[in-house]
């Protein structure tokens, strides 16, 4: 994986591409909310040497610093697809955990046509009618929230409320290592932020590509389950429930996860060349 870098006006993204082959299915890997690349190290090490793979750090997130908090989640698809222009991705299957599948909706949602496949991981519908008026005033006010917690409550709480392993704690406690606590709370607060007003512009956000939807049978991120039992229910769409796996499924359960990883891509074949 090569280090490379995407420079914006409002700061720099970092990401990581293999030698990329034309003749190969094209993987792009985004990762949640405070995440970083590392959130995918499991399926980087399965698909590196049969796929094309693509994984970054989100703007201000990791390497993705310093970055101003000023984009929309609109934007950071924009940046995406000029970034895998740039590269000569054409027809990637996007796999988005949490905030990374809103990311990959944004980008369906931009680019029809664009994607030949979306796997969302713990993430769930930007559609408006799935979520209530409470939830999204609550997105949008999670800032004072956050920084109301002590920083080592805060930290310690994070990591027990994505994952169920001690893997998946250990990885998503290191990631918090690395911001301040003034860091991460504007993080959060930003992207919680821009979340509710997505779900808020009111668009389509049609998935006009085949989807898979994973979900941790253990998720207790805010009404993730909820949310995924009534979008494959309205939009008859695949739901696998991850055993054993929290909001953090791939890294939870990453054998798990990249079996339907595999599957997926090689069902659906020729449709991501």
């Amino acid at each position: 994986m090569k280090r490379k870098s995407y420079s914006t006006e409002l700061g720099t993204i970092v990401y990581w591409c293999n030698e990329l082959q034309s003749d190969r299915a094209a993987l792009v890997f985004l990762p949640g909310l405070t995440a970083d690349h590392r959130l995918f190290l499991k399926q980087v090490e399965e698909f590196e040497e049969e796929y094309n793979i693509f994984v970054w750090d989100a703007p201000g997130h990791g390497h993705s610093r310093p970055f101003r908090l000023t984009f929309s989640l609109m934007d950071k698809a924009c940046w995406l697809h000029d970034i895998l222009e740039r590269e000569g991705i054409r027809k990637p299957v996007l796999i988005g955990q949490s905030m990374g599948g809103y990311v990959s909706q944004c980008f369906l949602e931009r680019y029809p046509g664009e994607a030949a496949g979306f796997i969302s991981i713990d993430s769930a519908p930007l559609k408006r009618r799935y979520v209530t008026e409470a939830e999204i005033w609550l997105l949008k006010r999670t800032g004072p929230i956050y920084r109301s917690y002590p920083w080592r409550r805060l930290r310690y709480d994070g990591a027990r409320g994505c994952s169920e392993t001690e893997y998946g704690r250990r990885m998503m406690y290191a990631f918090t290592q690395s911001y301040s606590k003034e860091e991460y709370c504007a993080l959060a607060e930003q992207g919680f932020g821009i979340l509710g007003e997505a779900m808020e512009a009111d668009l389509p956000y049609r998935l006009d590509c085949p989807v898979l939807l994973l979900c941790g049978e253990k998720d207790k991120a805010g009404s993730t389950k909820r949310y995924n039992k009534n979008w494959a229910k309205t939009e008859k769409l695949d739901l696998i429930w991850i055993p054993g796996a929290g909001h953090n499924s791939n890294v939870d359960q990453p054998e798990a996860v990249n079996g339907y990883i595999r599957r997926f891509v090689k069902t659906w074949g020729k449709a991501f060349l």
